[in-house]
């Protein structure tokens, strides 16, 4: 007994030693890293020229983005709200009833071997009577809605052929015992960026968002493997 006392012991404190020494430490994901800008082929020698082709600055350039490798600041301002309801209410209703017919003035009755009429009669006739009600009443409704705000600066991926912009980029922020990853892709029309080199997230077409935490945090909010089974379709119950 004490043996296995012992072993259960050693075991709890060899996994609290594993949880204690968990990285915190952010991963990078190799797909969202920024991209460098493209160098400009080095000038021919001895062309006579004071300004070299590549590598002249603009005077009376803006800061917004356009080129592979500039930064673009995002102003996340997602907000998405659902609401569906249906009701259904049906009913119906039936009564079919047939008199006993009457021979020479009188009901026509007989007796059936075995049959018991209502009230104890022992005289069974012709008529009868049936009558059916159906009801059915279903309410359900369903309610999301979703929210993210904040920012993220992400760089220019790619220059289309129409000039818009392939931009994506990655935060990742490290909080004690958990980490929280924003990550951002999506196409940007120039014209959408403002003079502060901003662009809204509704304004980013064909937008890829995740917004995801991992750590002890998220792993106290996440559902043991158990759990998903009963709550999966492949559970019987």
């Amino acid at each position: 007994m004490d043996r296995y006392f012992n072993t259960i012991l050693m075991m709890t404190l060899l996994a609290l030693l594993l949880s204690g020494c968990q990285n915190t430490t952010p991963v990078r994901d190799a797909a969202y890293a920024p991209i460098r800008p493209v160098m400009p082929p080095p000038a021919p020698k001895g062309n006579g020229s004071i300004y070299q082709a590549g590598y002249e600055l603009a005077w009376f350039e803006d800061i917004r983005a356009r080129r592979v490798g500039d930064l673009l600041t995002v102003n996340l301002v997602e907000s998405t709200q659902a609401n569906k309801s249906a009701s259904t209410t049906t009913a119906k209703s039936s009564n079919n009833s047939i008199t006993n017919p009457t021979l020479f003035g009188s009901p026509m009755q007989f007796n059936v071997p075995g049959f018991v009429p209502i009230a104890n009669n022992k005289d069974a006739g012709l008529g009868f009577e049936l009558a059916s009600t159906h009801d059915f009443s279903g309410d359900g409704s369903a309610s999301q809605s979703n929210a993210l705000s904040g920012n993220i600066t992400v760089s220019v991926i790619e220059v289309l052929p129409n000039r818009n912009l392939y931009v994506r980029g990655e935060k990742r922020i490290g909080i004690n015992q958990g980490t929280e990853y924003v990550r951002l892709s999506g196409i940007v029309r120039p014209r959408d960026i403002s003079p502060a080199n901003t662009v809204a997230s509704t304004r980013i077409a064909d937008p890829t968002i995740t917004y995801k935490g991992e750590g002890a945090l998220a792993d106290a909010n996440s559902m043991g493997w158990l759990s998903r089974f009963f709550n999966s379709v492949l559970s019987p119950f």
